[in-house]
C-alpha cells in the first residue's frame, strides 16, 4: 500500500471497503479494495481467490479490471481501474438509462454466473457513458458435473423466485432475473420488488 495515497473511501461491500487511491509514481487514480479479515479467514480467502481467478480471466470492456493483487499485514488487497459513478448514482442524473447486457452476455459465454447483479454493482464512466461490472466476490464458473450452488446470494431485491425458495440447482438465470429487476428500475428510478423480508419480496413478486 506504501505507493498507494488514499485519497476517501468508495463504500464498503460483504467482506471489506474500496478506496479511492492514487497511485504515486504514476498519478493514476484507482480503486483498491480491502478485506476486513485477514488471509487465514477460511471465508474470505477462498472469495479472494475466486474472485481474482474469474477476473484475470474475463477481460472485456464492460467488466471492471483487476489491476493487480496483494498482501500486506497479513490483510489482502485488489487494486481495480476507477469508474467514477454506480448505476444507481447514474440513474438519479440520467434517468434515459444506458445499455447493460454486454458484460453478462460475455460472463455467460465464459461459462460465469456474477449471482449479485443490482445498481451498486454496474459503475459507469460519466464522460463516455462506458458501464463496467464490478465486484465478482459472489461470482463463481459454473460446475462441469450438475452440483449444489449456495442459495444465499444477490442482494434481495434482485434474488430470483427459485434463491428465495431455497434451490441450489440453479443457473444463469439468476443474472437474468436481476437485469430483468434492472431494466424495470430503469422506467421511474425505482426498485421493481422492494421486500423487507424473503417472505414479503415473494409476497411482491407474485403481486406485480
Amino acid at each position: 500500500m506504501n505507493k498507494y495515497e488514499v485519497l476517501g473511501v468508495v463504500g464498503e461491500g460483504a467482506y471489506g471497503v474500496v478506496l479511492r487511491c492514487r497511485n504515486k509514481e504514476t498519478q493514476e487514480v484507482v480503486a483498491i479494495k480491502k478485506f476486513k479479515e485477514s488471509e487465514e479467514d477460511d471465508v474470505v480467502k477462498k472469495t479472494t481467490i475466486r474472485e481474482v481467478k474469474i477476473l484475470r480471466m474475463l477481460r472485456q470492456e464492460n467488466i471492471v479490471e483487476l489491476k493487480e493483487a496483494f498482501r500486506r499485514k497479513g490483510k489482502l488487497y485488489l487494486v481495480f481501474e476507477y469508474v467514477e459513478k454506480n448505476l444507481l448514482e447514474f440513474l438519479e442524473m440520467h434517468p434515459e438509462g444506458l445499455e447493460l447486457l454486454n458484460a453478462i452476455a460475455y460472463c455467460h459465454q465464459h461459462n460465469t454466473i456474477h449471482r449479485d447483479i443490482k445498481p451498486e454493482n454496474l459503475l459507469v464512466d460519466p464522460s463516455t457513458l462506458t458501464l463496467k461490472l464490478c465486484d465478482f466476490g459472489f461470482a463463481r464458473q459454473m460446475p462441469l458435473k450438475p452440483g449444489p450452488l449456495t442459495d444465499y446470494v444477490a442482494t434481495r431485491w434482485y434474488r430470483a423466485p427459485e434463491l428465495l425458495l431455497g434451490d441450489t440447482t440453479y443457473g444463469k438465470e439468476v443474472d437474468l432475473w436481476a437485469i430483468g429487476c434492472i431494466t424495470g428500475e430503469l422506467i421511474d428510478g425505482n426498485p421493481l420488488f422492494p421486500g423487507e423480508s424473503e417472505m414479503d419480496q415473494l409476497f411482491i413478486i407474485q403481486k406485480v
